[in-house]
């Protein structure tokens, strides 16, 4: 599928009125202010677009509390309001729908988040109180309670972990010529890679180097870890040699990162056109692209980009709100949520807030508790069989790279 960027100087949107692209945005410097009355007007169809998905009339605003004015004036506004980029009016006989430049208002506007209903903030504590073991299997579990929470597609960028020192190495015999190592990190995080060891190595080798490698590479980030030194042995060395390369190329992959989709369904019931759904879902298996978006639209300082805003064309039907995971006050993931442009806005960046800040605090939490039990002097070699499972849908490889999980399973990409 071809990608079309679309380069934006300023974030406000206006609406391109031909017959045949009623809802097209492109970029405009920020117009003026409006009036009380007109936000008011505004702020109700917005409102009840998002809430109905259906053209919204004069009569039906004009009861809205806070508009105050006769259905008649509320048409009169509505139509200065077209004119001026913020509604359309899909069919001549139709109410009005908003464009990007009148969601762009209307979220501006949100003073703050929305509030998570008592029902969903149970489900946020209880999903935290739980989940426990792998990082990965955390992360992927969290983008399936962001989708839950908002019924949108939702999107977990994991932080990276070149920084986060190693709480154990294993190497593990796994046939004859057949090895595997396990390094655990800090965080939780699972590396594997699986060791093609060239002739049949017995197990007095394996816990040999396993016991070396442990101690050499223990409370050290991966990029810091290094070669082993020869001893002088020929199948020991040799070992060693294998491991090491697997280790550097753990670190070689350690900055990037891995993205984990959730609710990819979920698209299917936003939109109408099966085409747009395609186009959606092409980008959300693009890792790279999902990244550089989630960050681009962060770095812009902005947690909502609305149509062309975020600069991907196949997602000018879409909005995104993104909350940065942070730790020790540094952005090094995110999590988003991607739907269409009459998402509930204060419900998403609600639900985006609060997960982006349990992962950070769960993160935080067992960086700091993995750091400060990594000394050279703790842990043992036997400590990197705990991957369990859950690990084996780790699916880096021996080719590094960023990974997917879509639909609650863990895809290489």
């Amino acid at each position: 599928m071809a990608l079309g960027r679309i380069e934006c100087q300023t974030f406000r949107t206006i609406a391109m009125t031909s017959d045949d692209h009623p809802n097209t945005a492109v970029s405009t410097p920020e117009a003026e202010p409006l009036g009380p009355r007109k936000a008011a007007i505004l702020e109700a169809v917005v409102s009840e677009y998002i809430g109905t998905a259906q053209p919204v009339g004069s009569q039906h605003v004009a009861r809205a509390a806070g508009v105050g004015v006769s259905s008649a004036t509320v048409r009169s506004e509505m139509v200065a309001l077209e004119h001026e980029g913020f509604l359309v009016q899909p069919h001549t006989s139709a109410g009005r729908i908003p464009t990007d430049k009148g969601y762009r208002f209307f979220v501006d506007r949100l003073t703050e988040p929305g509030v998570l209903g008592p029902a969903q903030r149970h489900k946020v504590s209880r999903f935290f109180a739980q989940v426990h073991g792998e990082m990965e299997e955390m992360l992927e579990r969290a983008s399936g309670l962001l989708s839950d929470l908002t019924s949108y597609a939702s999107v977990v960028v994991a932080p990276g972990h070149e920084s986060v020192v190693i709480r154990s190495v294993q190497l593990v015999g796994l046939g004859p010529r057949l090895g595997l190592l396990v390094v655990v990190l800090a965080d939780g995080t699972v590396e594997k890679r699986t060791l093609d060891l060239g002739e049949e190595v017995g197990d007095d080798v394996l816990v040999s180097v396993s016991t070396r490698l442990h101690a050499h590479a223990h409370g050290r980030a991966i990029p810091e870890a290094g070669p082993l030194s020869p001893v002088g042995d020929v199948r020991t060395d040799r070992l060693a040699e294998v491991a090491g390369r697997a280790l550097a190329d753990m670190a070689a992959g350690s900055e990037r990162e891995q993205v984990f989709v959730g609710g990819p369904s979920r698209l299917a019931m936003a939109f109408d056109a099966v085409e747009q759904v395609r186009s959606v879902l092409g980008i959300l298996e693009q890792q790279l692209v999902v990244v550089t978006l989630l960050r681009d639209v962060l770095d812009r300082g902005l947690s909502v980009a609305i149509g062309a805003e975020h600069g991907y064309e196949p997602l000018a039907s879409c909005a995104v709100v993104v909350a940065p995971v942070s730790v020790d006050g540094v952005n090094t993931g995110a999590v988003g949520l991607v739907g269409p442009t009459r998402m509930d806005y204060a419900q998403a960046l609600a639900a985006a807030h609060v997960v982006g800040e349990r992962l950070s605090e769960r993160i935080g939490d067992a960086r700091g508790a993995g750091s400060a039990g990594a000394t050279p002097t703790e842990g043992a070699p036997g400590e990197a069989s705990a991957g369990g499972e859950s690990s084996r849908r780790r699916s880096k490889g021996r080719n590094a790279g960023t990974s997917s999980t879509s639909g609650g399973r863990h895809a290489r990409r």
